[in-house]
């Protein structure tokens, strides 16, 4: 890897407790126990007062979203990154042989990488390749496609671009389980450039050394237990049932089986197959965990037996950009290499889950010692907060209370957005 940019959206989309509740109280779908179940997942999410929404959805649009909001949407993330990553890189467009564009969401005509080829004139002889429904762990299967087209062609550079389609999909309705991507989901993306030419080894800061993937769609449990699908009521959403972390522990598991003999010492492996217990720190120094939720990321930490400083960068991402969906592993590195953590020799595991049941994991190798200027550079000094408030326990505590009682939706419109 020689590079990689992640989008920061602008200021006027930031979503802060108050944006949040404003967006809740135009729904007029939901009952005061929605209320109370939005505020409490919102309260146990992990995530901040500092993340995106699309722009769309801040101007009250979500009930009739456009095929244009989307793609707008879309393409500030694509330009932005793909502007700043070619800029730095002093990489020509038309010297790009590869592009993979990864939004699970959206599929458009023409394609989404036919857009980004207009848009820089890449050359008529590009691979291109869109990757759609393949879920927040899309950015690996876009580099092991990308690994194995390296294999058979030399002295290549490809780009990925890893975002996803929040304008046209925010859910209107009342399912509960369909509620919570809401609550999670937010704008963000990644542009990465990639090389299998020597000549341009010393401008890399990642080596890749190995990747695994896992797929466990033929188990009906793992298949259903994160779909696109319409509610009762004929709203359309992203539906997170029950049976999610039990899946999502499973397809991990079944892929560091594979993983870990790669890339820990013999003697570890061995001691593993005595005592059943592992140090995965005896082959690797950083964990890069996909930012999906609070509960992912404390189960992966606790299943891999990791401390608070290794969690520390996937909870960071979480609270300041949400889950960003397949963009979401490259906000983790960018804190990372803020924070100074990454010297070279360094290895790092991504740990990437996705929908169908997917997990997916690389190791990547650091190249040279990081301390770079990224996403972060404006903010890192205030992470970890020295004291984490929560902000919708403090403005929103009163929607708790069992004993209140609103006689219609225009009370509760009131309460929220301070009115009454």
């Amino acid at each position: 890897m020689i590079d990689y940019e992640c989008y920061q959206a602008p200021k006027d989309t930031m979503l802060d407790t108050d944006q949040c509740a404003k967006i809740a109280s135009r729904n007029k779908n939901l009952r005061i126990e929605d209320y109370r179940f939005l505020v409490k997942t919102m309260v146990n999410s992990g995530l901040g007062e500092e993340t995106y929404g699309p722009k769309n959805i801040i101007l009250g649009e979500e009930q009739h979203p456009k095929l244009v909001d989307s793609l707008s949407e879309l393409e500030d993330v694509f330009y932005n990154t793909l502007d700043s990553l070619l800029a730095r890189s002093k990489i020509s467009p038309s010297q790009i042989d590869i592009l993979v564009v990864t939004v699970s969401l959206l599929s458009s005509t023409p394609s989404l990488t036919s857009r980004i080829i207009n848009r820089y004139n890449m050359r008529p002889d590009i691979k291109s390749f869109n990757l759609i429904g393949m879920g927040c762990s899309a950015s690996l299967i876009a580099i092991d496609l990308v690994q194995h087209l390296f294999k058979t062609q030399k002295n290549k550079i490809a780009i990925v671009v890893s975002s996803e389609s929040m304008a046209s999909h925010w859910y209107c309705g009342r399912e509960r389980s369909m509620m919570l991507s809401n609550c999670l989901f937010r704008v963000g993306g990644c542009s990465m450039l990639l090389t299998n030419d020597n000549a341009r080894k010393n401008q890399a800061i990642l080596k890749l050394k190995c990747i695994v993937r896992r797929h466990l769609a033929s188990d009906d449990e793992a298949f259903n237990c994160c779909m696109q699908v319409e509610d009762d009521q004929g709203y359309g959403g992203f539906r997170l049932n029950k049976a999610l972390p039990k899946v999502a522990a499973r397809a991990l598991t079944k892929n560091l089986q594979v993983m870990l003999p790669k890339v820990l010492p013999i003697w570890e492996i061995l001691r593993y197959a005595w005592a059943s217990k592992i140090n995965l720190k005896t082959g690797i120094e950083h964990f890069c965990i996909h930012p999906g939720g609070r509960a992912v990321i404390d189960d992966v930490g606790v299943n891999l037996g990791l401390n608070d400083y290794d969690l520390e960068p996937a909870r960071m991402a979480l609270h300041r950009f949400g889950n960003t969906s397949s963009g979401g592993l490259w906000y983790v590195l960018g804190y990372m290499e803020a924070k100074k953590r990454l010297k070279k020799g360094d290895r790092i595991l991504m740990i990437s889950l996705g929908a169908g049941f997917k997990s997916n994991t690389c190791v990547w190798e650091v190249a040279r010692d990081l301390d770079r200027a990224n996403v972060w550079k404006d903010m890192i000094e205030k992470y970890p907060p020295k004291k984490t408030v929560n902000p919708y326990v403090e403005k929103y505590a009163w929607i708790h209370d069992k004993d209140m009682d609103f006689a219609t939706h225009e009370d509760i419109t009131n309460m929220l957005t301070g009115c009454g």
